[in-house]
């Protein structure tokens, strides 16, 4: 089936769509924003995967020895350090070219 025939307006939706503009005035990030935002944008993103995978092992192999509140702080590790992957890989995308 035709996609004209599911919906007769599609092709006059697309004439009628307006982008919105992709930068503004009042987004513009500060310098110390862009600083750290260039700094970060460094990190090889791969990095903090592995950090974030060596800090899994090592809170199974402290909880494996006995340490049970020190395995459990090493393993708060690893949302945050996934986090910040995600960010950087987030800066390197949208930084402007």
């Amino acid at each position: 089936m035709d996609p004209e025939e599911q919906n007769p307006a599609s092709r006059e939706s697309l004439q009628v769509y307006m982008p919105a503009p992709v930068l503004r005035v009042e987004h513009e990030e500060d310098s110390f924003t862009r600083i750290v935002e260039h700094q970060t944008a460094r990190v090889p993103s791969s990095s903090f995967l592995a950090a974030s995978i060596a800090s899994m092992v090592l809170s199974v192999a402290l909880e494996l020895s006995g340490h049970q509140r020190w395995s459990q702080f090493v393993g708060m590790w690893v949302a945050p350090l996934l986090l910040m992957g995600i960010y950087n890989k987030l800066v390197k995308i949208s930084r402007p070219r």
